[in-house]
């Protein structure tokens, strides 16, 4: 049973920047895939960010050049580092973990860009 719990949501101004964190609560096993999905009110989840165990990473265009995902094997957590942030970015942003065994989800956190 593992847990992921995400923080490092809020409520930040056009053109800031936010990091959110993922921790899951023990090791891994791989081959895996953590990603970042976001879900605004009335739409689709939709696939932000993703990282292999193996350290490969994939972007939606959307958010490309503007986000990045890490990970730290070590601390069982994985990042999203946000960075010129617009309005159509607001939403509850989900982390998720996929291997052979499980599909879990953290329980999300709140991203609002606004003036």
């Amino acid at each position: 049973q593992v847990q992921l719990v995400e923080s490092g949501g809020g409520l930040v101004q056009p053109g800031g920047s936010l990091r959110l964190s993922c921790a899951a609560s023990s090791r891994i096993i791989r081959p895996n895939i953590m990603g970042w999905y976001r879900q605004a009110p009335g739409k689709q989840r939709e696939l932000v960010a993703a990282i292999t165990n193996g350290g490969s990473t994939s972007y939606a265009a959307s958010v490309k050049d503007r986000f990045t995902i890490s990970g730290d094997n070590a601390k069982n957590t994985v990042y999203l580092q946000m960075s010129y942030l617009k309005p159509e970015d607001t939403a509850v942003y989900y982390c998720n973990l996929q291997n052979k065994y499980v599909n879990y989800w953290g329980q999300g956190t709140q991203v609002t860009v606004s003036s």
